[in-house]
C-alpha cells in the first residue's frame, strides 16, 4: 500500500513540476524573443521553483495511503512513470496557463486600462 502512495505520489510531484517548468521556460523564452527582455528575472525564476518545489513536495509527501490503493491492479516494470494520459495533461495545464500569462503580458495594461475607464464612467 505505502510502495503504491509513493509511486503515486512520485507521479503527480513529476506531472506537476512538468507543468511549471515547461511554462516558465516557454514564458522566458517567447518574453525574451518577443519584448526583447525576460519577463521573469532570474532571481523571480528561482523564487518560483524554490515555493514550487517546496510546497508540491509538502502535499505529495503528506498524501497518506488509502485501502482503495490495493483494490487496484499493480503496474508493471516496464510502465513508463509518465503515462499518456498525464503527458495530455501536462500539455492541457501547460496550454492553460501559457494563455492567461500571455494574453496578461500583452494585452494585459490595455484590460486594465479599460476597466479604469469603465469604471470612471460610472
Amino acid at each position: 500500500m505505502w510502495g503504491r502512495n509513493v509511486y503515486d505520489s512520485i507521479s503527480k510531484f513529476l506531472q506537476f513540476q512538468l507543468t511549471v517548468n515547461i511554462v516558465a521556460v516557454i514564458v522566458a523564452f517567447t518574453g525574451a524573443c518577443i519584448t526583447q527582455d525576460s519577463p521573469l528575472k532570474a532571481v523571480q525564476m528561482l523564487w518560483v521553483n524554490l515555493i514550487m518545489d517546496t510546497f508540491a513536495s509538502l502535499a505529495l509527501a503528506t498524501e497518506p495511503p488509502t485501502e482503495a490503493l490495493l483494490l487496484r491492479k499493480p503496474y508493471g516494470r516496464n510502465k513508463p512513470l509518465i503515462s499518456r494520459t498525464m503527458m495530455k495533461n501536462i500539455l492541457g495545464h501547460a496550454v492553460y496557463q501559457l494563455t492567461l500569462i500571455f494574453t496578461l503580458l500583452f494585452v494585459g495594461e490595455e484590460l486594465a486600462h479599460a476597466r479604469c475607464s469603465a469604471h470612471e464612467r460610472l
